[in-house]
């Protein structure tokens, strides 16, 4: 592998459904990764649209050192199911002192040891999309994120109640204690939302507030 600034490269650890998703998506957004397995048939299959793919223990720091993994900004253990695999990797990485550490954790006890140990950044994907998936569920909801303290972005349709009007009348902030950051005209794409934004029967809008709020907001009608 090229040696690149190690801003360029992400390196995964543990090639398996997660892994593998997350290595694919970050190349095709142009990002360089070094993909590393233990198993040799899981790095074959993906060896050849990755930068670089490696068999090597995760587990042992002396393996991952020859890698060069100490000289890159960040890394991501994608093992999840192991979980003995799963804290060494992230301990042997936290040794070399990768300074930008992300780790899958398949409970909450598991995310809190990787949290203990040192890992900066912890995920728990199937949890996360449950949550998420919930909340699509229940309303007119088209995509939510949820945010640190409660704070969610909504994608939704307007309720009929502030349809017609400006932005600015509409008194959403009093109403609902949310604000509509975008809105998307149909055949258009999104655009900012100002005071005299009018909000239109087939808009689409992004609303940003405490979650509650801006669940409420999306079953308003």
């Amino acid at each position: 592998m090229a040696k690149k600034p190690s801003s360029e490269v992400v390196v995964v650890l543990g090639l398996g459904r997660f892994g593998k998703s997350l290595a694919l998506e970050l190349m095709g957004q142009g990002v360089e990764v070094l993909g590393i397995d233990t198993d040799e048939a899981v790095v074959q299959r993906v060896s050849d649209r990755l930068t670089h793919a490696a068999v090597a223990d995760t587990t042992d720091e002396e393996s991952l050192r020859q890698l060069s993994v100490h000289e890159y900004d960040r890394a991501v253990v994608g093992i999840g199911s192991d979980l003995e695999a799963s804290l060494l990797t992230a301990s042997a990485l936290i040794n070399l002192s990768v300074s930008n550490i992300w780790a899958k954790a398949i409970s909450n006890a598991h995310a809190k040891i990787l949290t203990q140990i040192g890992v900066h950044h912890v995920v728990r994907p199937e949890h996360d999309m449950g949550k998420r998936v919930a909340h699509l569920v229940r309303g007119r909801m088209m995509d939510y994120i949820e945010f640190d303290d409660g704070f969610a972005m909504i994608k939704t349709s307007p309720p009929s109640s502030i349809i017609g009007k400006r932005l600015g009348d509409s008194q959403i902030r009093t109403k609902h204690r949310v604000t509509v950051v975008a809105v998307k005209r149909q055949g258009e794409g999104f655009t900012y939302a100002t005071a005299d934004t009018v909000i239109g029967a087939g808009d689409t809008v992004i609303v940003s507030g405490q979650v509650r709020d801006a669940e409420r907001f999306s079953e308003s009608t």
